[in-house]
């Protein structure tokens, strides 16, 4: 059973239109047993530059609003990420295998800096992959959000503005440096690259992050 989308199906739904320093953190291999790297996760070659302060473990989901399993994932990771400790930094990044996906990724930001993913996530979510709407553009984007009691003057500066634009290519160097395959998946600590493999996304990343602390 697939549990990620790889790239290539993501630019087929996109073009169909459907669709800090480094951490210093060690691993005891003797803590990660049940899963095996190469194929429930993967140690990167070269560690990525993380932005969460010493001591903080940081845990990147990389996702995309058009992906199914992504939509599946999300109510499992959401919970998951709101039981974690305050030494663990959980940061959403939307990602972009091609240009027509950007403004979901200034879309994101856009609820994140005006604090509205807990109200606004999900149901942009659910716009894809109930509704069916192709929200894909700045102007369908606007119009949605619009229908949703937002404040659209603060909502087109955030869309339209250059933090929005520049995290969103800051999240694209991330899934860059990660070698992201698929969505969703998730970044570890800068170490680690874990392919979207269900629910067992968040076993394997507890795994690893007990074996960071040991």
């Amino acid at each position: 059973m697939q549990l990620e989308m790889n790239r290539r199906q993501f630019t087929t739904l996109a073009t169909a239109g459907v669709a800090g320093a480094t951490g210093l953190w060690s691993v005891n291999s003797q803590a990660a047993g049940q899963f095996k790297a190469g194929v429930n996760y993967m140690r990167l070659e070269k560690p990525v530059a993380v932005d969460a302060a010493a001591g903080q473990i940081e845990v990147l989901e990389f996702f995309a609003y058009t992906c199914i399993h992504c939509y599946r994932f999300e109510p499992d990771f959401d919970r998951w990420a709101k039981a974690q400790p305050k030494n663990v930094v959980v940061r959403r990044m939307p990602v972009a295998f091609n240009a027509r996906m950007e403004p979901l990724q200034r879309l994101y930001f856009a609820l994140e800096t005006m604090n509205l993913v807990e109200q606004l996530h999900s149901k942009v979510f659910a716009a894809f992959h109930q509704e069916k709407l192709r929200l894909l553009d700045d102007t369908s984007i606007t119009a949605w959000v619009g229908k949703q009691g937002v404040d659209m003057t603060a909502f087109n500066a955030a869309f339209k503005g250059f933090s929005a634009a520049g995290r969103a290519r800051r999240a694209s160097q991330l899934a860059d440096a990660y070698g992201l395959e698929g969505t969703p998946a998730l970044g570890l600590a800068g170490q680690f690259y874990i392919p979207g493999q269900g629910p067992k996304t968040l076993d394997v990343a507890e795994e690893l992050m007990r074996g960071l602390r040991t």
